[in-house]
């Protein structure tokens, strides 16, 4: 045992630190965006100064990073940042992305019932294996978050991350942590800005917090 450091007896855990991103401006919110390049609510974004400030000061340091493609993520990560977290890179993960609607992407939400083959869920307009022509249904997203949360982890052992994502993909991730099917994960309710814990330690995930809201 000479010469061996406690650090590197124990199992390595990775942690993720998981904010949906801020809220998309007022026409977008009347239709289906998906993942459309959709802008944030500037009025929001000034009025909720105070719960950036609560995320920059919540947050680990230091961390991992990572948005997604879409540019509502970036900027909201960039919100935090200007609230007062050290400025990190802010790389993307397309893994992460939000659910794609395919076809069904820009049609006004009253629009959408007549083209369902499924009913749809109380909580979501779609059912979670309901998969619009093109796009994807929450199984196929929960497939596709999953094994990007185990990669990530892998690569960040013994470390935080912070990803900047959307409501679909976070329910995703928690679906795969915790083995919930897609009708169960729509259930769970993840509001703009907020914060879910995952912890992935060698035993297997566990779950810190979903929904958790910066306090200020």
């Amino acid at each position: 045992m000479s010469g061996t450091r406690l650090n590197d007896m124990q199992p390595a855990e990775t942690r993720f630190w998981l904010i949906r991103h801020a809220l998309v401006e007022e026409n977008a919110r009347a239709m289906l965006y998906g993942i459309m390049d959709v802008p944030l609510c500037e009025t929001t974004l000034l009025e909720q100064a105070p719960m950036y400030r609560a995320l920059a000061a919540r947050l680990p340091q230091p961390a991992v990073w990572r948005v997604t493609p879409l540019s509502r993520t970036r900027l909201t990560a960039e919100a935090i940042i200007a609230a007062g977290y050290p400025r990190p890179e802010l790389a993307e993960e397309p893994g992460l992305i939000e659910q794609s609607l395919g076809a069904w992407q820009g049609l006004p939400h009253h629009e959408l019932p007549a083209r369902l083959t499924q009913p749809k869920h109380a909580f979501w307009p779609l059912a979670g294996t309901e998969r619009p022509p093109n796009g994807e249904s929450m199984a196929d997203v929960i497939a596709r978050v999953g094994p990007a949360m185990e990669r990530m982890a892998q690569e960040n052992p013994d470390r935080d991350v912070v990803i900047v994502s959307h409501g679909g993909a976070i329910r995703a991730a928690v679906a795969h942590a915790i083995g919930i099917g897609p009708d169960n994960a729509l259930h769970l309710s993840v509001q703009n800005l907020s914060l879910t814990r995952l912890e992935r330690l060698p035993e297997g995930w566990r779950v810190g917090c979903v929904n958790e809201l910066p306090g200020y």
